[in-house]
């Protein structure tokens, strides 16, 4: 095996760290988990997830899968638990089956879902109580979901039996 002397190795990193601090991989990538990763922090701040299918596979739409998710993702979905006292359970991640348009995916690890939990029958699920009252109305989606936007600039939008969160977390 032939390895390179140090002094050539020390050229080749301070050659490589410029090109890759230009292209952005360095600098501006938000850093991402594992699902394992994700999920041990989630567990750790009382977030749970389900999945149709009970499986991770971000393969498999039928999935909730947290690989590729965004550290800020994660950590804006903590403090939004924190913050709100609601039950948070998320049946959405990063999984293949949600709209692949624009930067800010599930698949990018931008968004979850987040279920809608009510005590009783008749009762406003804490998170529509949560967000509608502590966010700014920020319009309408194009496929009907009101849009609310939190003062870190994170997006939540009410779809039909979720809402669909952006963690943006002061990134546009």
């Amino acid at each position: 095996m032939t390895t390179l002397p140090r002094r050539a190795s020390l050229i080749a990193l301070a050659t490589a760290v410029p090109l890759l601090m230009a292209s952005g991989i360095a600098q501006g990538a938000p850093a991402t988990y594992t699902h394992e990763a994700a999920a041990r922090e989630f567990r750790a701040a009382g977030i749970s997830w389900t999945s149709s299918k009970n499986c991770s596979n971000r393969r498999d739409s039928g999935c909730t899968s947290f690989t590729g998710i965004n550290r800020t993702t994660v950590s804006g979905a903590i403090a939004f638990k924190r913050a709100s006292h609601c039950a948070v359970i998320i049946t959405g991640g990063t999984e293949e089956g949600h709209s692949t348009r624009g930067k800010h995916t599930h698949g990018n690890g931008y968004k979850v879902d987040m279920a809608l939990v009510k005590k009783h029958k008749n009762d406003v699920p804490c998170l529509d109580r949560y967000i509608t009252g502590h966010y700014a109305k920020a319009g309408t989606r194009g496929d009907g979901a009101a849009l609310y936007k939190s003062p870190d600039g994170n997006v939540y939008a009410r779809e039909s039996s979720h809402w669909d969160v952006t963690y943006l977390n002061g990134r546009a």
